[in-house]
């Protein structure tokens, strides 16, 4: 299976991607039980909709391998009920990025949003990426939740945006790498921080629960804890 590569226009065999990953990043997606938080997963991952999609019970994750500034990026992308009880603090644990979902056609779920960011925030590392997405785009007719309105949040809390349709795909590729390049600019930053003058994926940010893996020490059973990095 051949793509385009994202620097240029040479030609990149997937599974000679597969073999060069170059770090491993951990999404989240939150928001709602409804929402369309997994057919905006599967839309991603596979490429599919599934018109008899059941709720999520407890938690998934698929992942996709995509190429970022040069670097062969896994992203470990994990998806949950949307239900308080069923995340917990492990769920957030090490997430580099988040994909808060509401539904533009449920109000309620626009308002909830808020919650949603104060338990993220409070879970995690406070340079994580985080990015609202109003989804069912689609479904123009039903709209409850104005796009201003959103904007508006989002710049508020220090959020990206985008609409976007499970159904059609409508900007559910640009939004997710949108959110990957946000996450390795942040994390480059850091390595930089550290002293390091470069992206040391075999290291975490000192005081920070943010762990970057490398491709080889990834284990989909369970992701090894990395050393600090000594600045």
């Amino acid at each position: 299976m051949i793509h385009d590569g994202e620097n240029g226009n040479e030609k990149i065999d997937y599974y000679d991607m597969e073999e060069k990953i170059d770090y491993v990043f951990k999404v989240i997606v939150i928001g709602d039980s409804a929402v369309g938080k997994t057919q905006i997963l599967s839309r991603f991952s596979k490429n599919e909709f599934c018109f008899d999609s059941k709720s999520t019970i407890g938690v998934e994750f698929q992942t996709r391998t995509v190429i970022i500034n040069g670097k062969v990026i896994k992203a470990q992308i994990w998806d949950t009920a949307g239900q308080e009880r069923a995340v917990t603090s492990a769920y957030y644990r090490g997430a580099l990025g988040a994909m808060l979902v509401y539904d533009i056609t449920k109000r309620q779920s626009f308002d909830h949003v808020a919650k949603w960011v104060e338990e993220l925030r409070s879970h995690s590392d406070n340079t994580i990426v985080i990015m609202l997405v109003g989804n069912k785009g689609d479904l123009v007719d039903l709209r409850v939740v104005p796009t201003e309105d959103a904007i508006e949040f989002a710049d508020e809390q220090g959020l990206f945006f985008y609409e976007t349709s499970a159904l059609t795909g409508e900007n559910v590729e640009t939004a997710f790498i949108k959110l990957f390049e946000e996450i390795n600019r942040v994390v480059c930053k850091k390595a930089l921080e550290c002293g390091n003058g470069y992206y040391d994926a075999a290291s975490t940010i000192k005081g920070s629960k943010i762990d970057v893996i490398s491709g080889a020490e990834l284990e989909i059973t369970e992701i090894k804890k990395l050393s600090s990095c000594s600045c």
